[in-house]
């Protein structure tokens, strides 16, 4: 038992490295905006075009914020899941 705990945390230390180390670029509107975002998700920037701007629609600027962090976290679960299998073998049940 005390083997399985010692391999269980040396597992989770692995993941937990490996999530580190991820860094994904979700975005919207044809790349108009981008938000970076590590595996923990946290995110790092948020980058916008200035023709976004200009057009001074806050309604479509908000949807195109809300889109591209939709899609970090999509890249970033996809990303996890591939960590997580190339790690213990098995996928993540989601």
């Amino acid at each position: 038992m005390k083997d399985f705990l010692k391999q269980a945390q040396k597992l989770q230390a692995q993941l937990l490295e490996q999530l580190r180390a991820i860094r994904v670029e979700g975005s919207a509107g044809g790349g108009m905006v981008r938000i970076d975002m590590d595996g923990e998700q946290n995110v790092h920037a948020v980058k916008i075009e200035p023709q976004v701007l200009e057009e001074k629609d806050v309604a479509m600027l908000e949807d195109l914020i809300v889109a591209a962090f939709h899609d970090a976290r999509k890249k970033i679960l996809e990303k996890t899941q591939e960590s997580v299998k190339s790690i213990t073998g098995l996928p993540l049940p989601f």
